[in-house]
């Protein structure tokens, strides 16, 4: 039988709701006929719904990675609470009855090969590799010169506030700032928007209390904004000019606000095949200037240990159209996984994943591959911070010899007698105080940490914080 998990339900489910309706349909023994095929690739179930009423409700798994759902109830939801129940019956180990595969699934299995094989010899065979998104030149090239227009406007925005001093944009003047802020939407500059709804953001926070971070906080938000404009000014001219105009692997593209598609993703050689994938840590964040709340995962590669990162956004006026992702346990192996560009700990993200439960030495091989030597890394995370238009962290699996208290500080020791102050990033849910909190004092000797390195400017250091701790058996998370 198909290994299904509570997890795995929890991860299909539209919302909480549906998981949590579809355990009371098996919980009260709602299915009246339980069926699947010989090969255990189809599981069908007929299922008791409202007065007289009998669903019919079949879960396909002959690709396991993307099961194919069908129920003949009348909810929009997908899957509904009927299907996400199916699988509650097989997570419970009850008997199903082998049947035969229905005709009509056998001829929707045909037609999806057909497709398929239809779409792999237009692309001249599977190794063939994909032809890059064919582009619209004319309008591309008009695209990248209102975007030209735009960041010049920004620029002398920015150029007026390094003259004048931040202390101009006070009072009445951050109206002005606001419509300007709007405007950039109409040049297609929806990242620079972001930065400059930041600024405003952090200002008016000043303005309010006084607080000096709030303003040390706008001096770096404008620094990034400048240094946009000037990388993306020179990024886009040269296209221009050149007409090469068609997307590369920049990443000032997703900077100035473009949103990659996985097609292009891949096109541009930014891709693994059969990646296994393991979610060390989970947290959610909302960031006003975007609007919009953010779930963010990361992700330790179970072959490589290379850490990456996947991001979910959740605009608050769609709240209820958008589910919330969660955390999760397992592992997720992914046919086609799409990297976007950068380094570091890089974004990523997949169509279609299978979901399995960790596997007794995937955490050995995730521990094998943590690095060891503090002081390179921290090089390393330094480097990578430098970039103004770097994210607020870099995150690595590391091995340690142990955490402690050194003096009134917590901090980490590497296997050959680095160390690092442990803190939390300004901005993430504190986690380095629950160190003290563990029940097990063996967690904080020779095991491997998922930390996140960032740069304290009031203290001029490197700092790590501490999200889980990766055990030869376990993942203890600060931080999910």
């Amino acid at each position: 039988m198909i290994q299904i998990t509570q997890q795995m339900i929890d991860a299909l489910a539209p919302n909480p709701a549906a998981s949590s309706n579809a355990r009371k349909i098996s919980q009260k023994g709602g299915f009246i006929r339980l069926e699947r095929s010989a090969d255990e690739t189809f599981y069908l179930g007929e299922c008791t719904g409202s007065g007289a009423s009998r669903y019919i409700t079949s879960a396909d798994f002959l690709d396991p990675a993307v099961p194919v759902f069908r129920c003949s109830c009348p909810s929009h939801q997908f899957p509904c609470k009927h299907s996400l129940a199916l699988l509650c019956e097989m997570m419970a180990g009850k008997p199903f009855a082998v049947c035969d595969i229905p005709d009509d699934i056998l001829q929707k299995r045909a037609k999806k090969a057909a497709r398929a094989a239809k779409s792999e010899s237009d692309g001249d065979g599977a190794e063939a590799p994909k032809a890059p998104p064919k582009v619209n030149r004319a309008a591309r090239t008009k695209k990248l010169q209102k975007q030209l227009e735009g960041l010049e406007l920004t620029a002398r925005l920015v150029q007026d506030l390094m003259n004048a001093g931040l202390g101009t944009m006070g009072g009445t003047a951050l109206a002005t700032y606001r419509t300007l802020a709007k405007q950039l939407g109409d040049y297609y500059l929806p990242g620079p928007q972001r930065l400059l709804n930041r600024l405003i953001l952090e200002i008016s926070a000043f303005q309010k209390d006084g607080d000096d971070a709030h303003y040390e906080s706008a001096i770096d938000v404008l620094e990034k904004l400048w240094a946009l404009v000037k990388k993306s000014r020179q990024y886009l001219m040269e296209k221009v000019e050149s007409g090469r105009v068609e997307q590369d692997a920049s990443l000032l593209f997703e900077e100035l606000g473009g949103v990659w598609k996985l097609s292009e993703l891949e096109a541009l050689g930014l891709a693994k095949q059969n990646a296994r994938l393991a979610q060390l840590s989970f947290w959610v964040a909302f960031d006003a200037a975007r609007g919009e709340y953010i779930d963010t995962g990361c992700w330790a590669d179970l072959d490589t240990g290379e850490v990456s990162l996947t991001y979910h956004y959740r605009p608050v006026k769609a709240l209820k159209y958008v589910k919330q992702e969660d955390t999760f346990f397992g592992a997720a192996r992914i046919p086609a996984l799409a990297y976007y560009p950068g380094e570091g700990s890089r974004r990523v993200r997949w169509e279609s994943a299978e979901l399995l439960p960790l596997e007794p030495g995937d955490l050995d091989g995730l521990r094998r591959c943590a690095a060891s030597d503090l002081a390179a890394e921290v090089k390393a995370a330094k480097n990578l911070l430098k970039n103004t238009l770097s994210g607020p962290a870099v995150y690595r699996l590391l091995r340690f010899a142990r955490i402690g208290r050194a003096g009134d500080i917590l901090a980490l020791q590497d296997t050959v007698g680095g160390t690092i102050a442990l803190g939390d990033l300004p901005g993430m849910e504190p986690t380095t105080a629950r160190l003290t909190l563990l029940p097990d004092p063996s967690l904080l000797e020779s095991q491997v940490l998922l930390g996140a390195f960032w740069y304290d400017g009031a203290e001029r250091r490197m700092k790590l914080q501490p999200l889980s701790i990766v055990t030869a058996d376990q993942v203890v998370r600060l931080l999910y």
